[in-house]
């Protein structure tokens, strides 16, 4: 297993404009790098609002070793706990997701408030101080109709992204949207190559007959590179900056996020096999059907897509060195009715598709990376500058940390 000398020592020899190492993909010390240098240290976007309407309303989500509780307060705060109890570490949510006017814990019924307050506990003594142990707090943040999350004990500033959060994803109102539905899947595969291969559509024409009706191939045209820019998607970001949607490139100074409007092929209007709105009502605000697709990302964990008439939020999670979670929700108008407005299968059939392809892929992309004859390979400058983008900021962003730059930055 390798340790934080022997990553960094794999990062300074990594040719620029390659795939990564091996041990990158495969080995469990590097993956646990992983975990403690990025995943436990970043904001990561752990669900949509619309998950949590109303209050009570409750997720659960496994990170690596911390089981977190994300839970709408009686005052509509979204706020994230640490799901073990104070007094002797039970997990105190283990569904999934559920509604509970009060946490409590299973084991002894500890009880707790919506905003983590301990509210009751049983013949604990007269010395026992209930303000001493309420739940453990993770730092939550909710803007745009996400919600983001930081298990770090100080989290960076996150405040440019929601900022941007809020105004390009405000005219869909996600917030007040309803989730449709929601898959979850377990690829076998490293998490970066669960990113990388969202990151390019290199492999679209030969993986995704589905997706390539109506997402354009061209990297030009599906915003791949502010700077190469093909006419399609100047004259797209106008039109929606011209009613009001915000849609030309906005990104991080560090490239870990970014957002930008793009078309779709044709006459196409939404991610469908016919190209038409899934759903009848609009989400939001948005003025016509045609506003394309706000395509967002956040490293490391999220994807999403804005549309018309639904909005996809895209989460994964790392399990082990090879697997991954890869979790789809679908939002639509809260006023749509299911059979009336929209048609489920005709909602959802294009990603279900395209998930389960990419997970192949993926998967397939593994096995090749576990053989040891397996060495780094050149990426496509033309189609893939979303992956060299990425892994340049996954290698630079753990290189900063094993050093301690970033710190010293900082400070």
């Amino acid at each position: 297993m390798l340790r934080d000398a022997d990553v960094l020592s794999l990062l300074l020899q990594r040719q620029p404009g390659h795939s990564l190492a091996r041990d990158f993909y495969t080995d469990p010390g590097l993956f646990e790098v992983d975990m403690q240098r990025i995943w436990y240290r970043d904001w990561l976007i752990s669900a949509a609002s619309a998950e949590l309407p109303k209050p009570g309303n409750y997720v659960t989500r496994q990170i690596g070793a911390y089981s977190v509780i994300l839970v709408r307060g009686h005052d509509g705060v979204a706020r994230a706990f640490h799901n073990s109890c104070r007094h002797r570490g039970s997990r105190i949510c283990s569904a999934a997701k559920g509604t509970n006017p009060k946490l409590v814990c299973p084991y002894h019924q500890w009880t707790y408030e919506l905003d983590g307050r301990l509210l009751w506990a049983r013949d604990m003594g007269p010395d026992f101080d209930p303000s001493k142990h309420g739940l453990k707090t993770v730092h939550c943040e909710e803007a745009g109709g996400l919600i983001l999350i930081c298990l770090a004990e100080h989290a960076p500033d996150v405040t440019p992204f929601l900022e941007a959060a809020e105004a390009y994803a405000g005219p869909h109102d996600m917030k007040n949207l309803k989730v449709a539905y929601q898959s979850n899947i377990v690829e076998q595969g490293n998490w970066k190559l669960v990113m990388e291969n969202n990151r390019e559509c290199y492999h679209c024409a030969g993986s995704h007959p589905s997706l390539c009706r109506t997402f354009p191939e061209d990297p030009k045209v599906f915003g791949t590179n502010p700077n190469e820019q093909a006419p399609a998607l100047r004259d797209h970001i106008k039109k929606c900056e011209d009613a009001g949607m915000p849609s030309a490139f906005k990104a991080a100074p560090d490239t870990q996020w970014r957002f930008v409007r793009i078309p779709f092929v044709g006459n196409a209007s939404s991610y469908t096999m016919d190209g038409k709105p899934a759903v009848s009502k609009r989400t939001g605000r948005v003025p016509f059907d045609d506003a394309g697709s706000c395509l967002v990302y956040h490293y490391p964990s999220s994807w999403n897509h804005f549309l018309s008439d639904n909005c996809l939020v895209f989460r994964m999670t790392p399990i082990s060195p090879t697997q991954t979670e890869v979790s789809t929700t679908w939002l639509v108008n809260k006023d749509a009715v299911e059979g009336v407005d929209y048609d489920l299968e005709k909602l959802t059939e294009v990603w279900i598709h395209t998930n389960d392809e990419d997970r192949a892929i993926v998967e397939e992309n593994q096995r090749g990376v576990n053989s040891p004859a397996y060495v780094p390979g050149p990426y496509s400058q033309q189609h893939e500058s979303g992956v060299i983008q990425f892994v340049d900021w996954y290698a630079r962003t753990l290189q900063e940390r094993l050093t301690g730059r970033a710190m010293l930055a900082a400070e």
